[in-house]
């Protein structure tokens, strides 16, 4: 996601109810609700929509875009940490019948999730701390986070109910190939995934 989450009281309404009046009265900016809590982050920078239009073409070059799965970006994922607890990643790879696994406010069933992935910002303690939790209590395969803070491309695996137990971190010079649980194989060149994550400097007047 693109900038820092913030929690935000409720007062006495449901906390889907003030969840979705906070993005009535914010256009483009996406607010979750993990441990209990909402989280409200600002629309996405340039180069975090870049990241994840790199990041979308091995996936689709790959075939996850037809057949048993799909490829999208921005879908709500029903969590099971707390009674109206919801995340939206910002990439999923879901199982094609996705539209079946409808529970409440857009979120979906997340037996359907084969992978979920986040491109970080000034939020990045919430990708790489709260949201293992919450993808790892989901059962989500594989989680993958593109930390642009720290110039470097998790892939976690293996999900146990409350933690992640394969957590690969790598840097830019190695490519990474997906687990094999997403359908088809996915190889990603992390120094040109990173890279797309950052601002593009201006050519040199002179």
């Amino acid at each position: 996601m693109s900038a820092a989450s913030v929690e935000l009281p409720h007062g006495d309404l449901p906390l889907i109810a003030e969840a979705n009046r906070l993005m009535d009265r914010n256009p483009g900016y996406r607010v979750e609700i993990i441990g209990g809590q909402l989280l409200v982050t600002p629309p996405p920078d340039v180069p975090h929509s870049r990241a994840l239009t790199k990041l979308m073409r091995p996936f689709i070059t790959a075939g996850l875009d037809d057949g048993g799965t799909e490829v999208h970006q921005g879908i709500g994922l029903w969590l099971p940490t707390d009674a109206e607890d919801y995340a939206i990643p910002d990439l999923a790879i879901v199982d094609a019948d996705v539209d079946d696994h409808l529970i409440e406010n857009n979120c979906y069933d997340p037996v359907c999730f084969r992978l979920v992935l986040e491109v970080t910002s000034s939020n990045w303690k919430n990708d790489l701390r709260t949201k293992v939790t919450a993808y790892a209590a989901a059962m989500v395969p594989v989680y993958a986070i593109v930390d642009r803070k720290h110039q470097r491309l998790h892939v976690l695996t293996d999900p146990d109910c409350a933690d992640y137990s394969t957590h690969r971190v790598h840097s830019p010079g190695e490519t990474v190939t997906l687990p094999d649980s997403l359908g088809a194989e996915v190889t990603l060149d992390v120094a040109e995934v990173l890279a797309a994550g950052r601002p593009k400097r201006a050519p040199d007047e002179g």
